[in-house]
């Protein structure tokens, strides 16, 4: 899932937040840099600076997560491909239970939950935190932005303004403010109570999975994905594992400049390459967005027939990508992408059952084929 303005359905580009960020020059302002497990820092209003540039480096973030977490307990989850992993929810909730623990953001709940109601573009404040280096740099720019109601032109300081302008154009009015700042306030208590510890735990019963994905991504699965990035302007970024995500991952992107995707964190060794599959899913959307609207009427367009087009695309591009590429992962990535449905992968071959499951228009798919073939050929 792409960073997108006002429907997360819809366009899977990076819109305003990317003008806005890049206008802030992308420079340090005297934040604390936030490390990583990949050795990558941290600066300014939410750009991640990465130790080496010429590739994607494999990380985790708490914050990210725990943001995500707050999302994926307050929403109903009804994409088809699921925006969290199957059943994150519920096991997260009866885990809660079992250790008798009641946060803010329990007590909240219905509060907050409520207001996805009432403005559904909310829902594109899913993409904060990927913007901050880490949690209390959210809390800081939130009690700012609280404080100024929103006005960038409150703040003298050039970092601050930028900072205002970018929470105001997710929450424009005084009832998204407050409910910003309850959040923020709920999801630091879960935090404290819960959450830090549960993310801590994960990391390492998940240690060995993350190992074998990033050895193989260093050693394997970059090099072969390298042509393709590179000539779609993703050439570098952060690859974040993420506890809440499942098939649908979260993406930024800023092209040459900088650009981040959260995937499903594998549980063990042998799932490991879950990982890739969530990332060459959103690797290719651009490319299906690209399709949609070449082969698609306005009318279409307009009516929302070709939302669905944009769920499904992905997921058939991703195994078009990986035919051209790296063809013993084609079949993983079908079952893969058939359990996030909740559905028995086939004992044999899943091809067809993957393209019964998800289902595109034929000259959509043919033109996301010819739009892959174009990249990796470097025209």
């Amino acid at each position: 899932m792409h960073e997108a303005i006002p429907r997360i359905h819809g366009a899977r580009r990076l819109g305003a937040l990317a003008t806005l960020l890049i206008a802030a020059g992308c420079a340090a302002s005297g934040m604390a840099a936030a490390s990583s497990p990949s050795g990558t820092t941290s600066s300014g209003i939410g750009l991640p600076v990465p130790a080496q540039t010429s590739a994607w480096r494999v990380t985790t973030l708490e914050h990210v997560d725990l943001w995500l977490h707050g999302f994926a307990l307050l929403t109903s989850d009804t994409g088809r491909v699921p925006f969290f992993a199957r059943g994150y929810k519920q096991q997260v909730t009866a885990l809660k239970r079992q250790r008798n623990l009641f946060t803010q953001l329990d007590a909240n709940q219905h509060d907050l939950s409520a207001r996805f109601a009432t403005n559904p573009g909310l829902a594109n404040a899913q993409f904060v935190a990927m913007y901050f280096p880490s949690f209390q740099e959210i809390v800081n720019a939130t009690d700012l932005f609280i404080r100024s109601s929103g006005n960038p032109r409150a703040a003298s300081d050039p970092q601050m303004q930028q900072e205002i302008a970018l929470l105001a154009g997710i929450f424009p009015t005084p009832a998204d403010r407050n409910w910003l700042r309850l959040f923020v306030q709920s999801l630091q208590d879960e935090s404290t109570r819960f959450y830090h510890g549960y993310w801590t735990n994960e990391q390492q019963a998940r240690g060995a999975a993350y190992a074998a994905f990033r050895e193989a991504w260093m050693s394997r699965y970059y090099q072969k994905f390298s042509r393709f990035l590179n000539n779609t302007q993703q050439s570098s970024g952060q690859l974040a594992l993420s506890l809440p995500l499942g098939g649908e991952g979260r993406t930024i992107n800023d092209g040459k400049q900088y650009n981040m995707i959260a995937v499903d964190y594998p549980t063990t060794v042998d799932a490991a390459p879950e990982a890739l599959y969530g990332f060459v899913h959103e690797a290719v959307a651009k490319l299906v967005e690209e399709s949609i609207r070449d082969n698609t009427s306005p009318a279409e367009q307009r009516s929302g027939t070709t939302l669905g087009y944009s769920g499904n695309g992905a997921v058939r591009a991703g195994a078009l990508l990986l035919q051209r590429v790296a063809p013993e992962e084609v079949q993983g990535y079908m079952r893969f992408y058939l359990r996030t449905l909740g559905t028995t992968s086939p004992q044999g071959d899943p091809t067809a059952a993957f393209a019964a499951a998800f289902p595109i228009p034929a000259a959509i798919l043919t033109a996301v084929s010819r739009q892959i073939d174009v990249v990796l050929g470097g025209i």
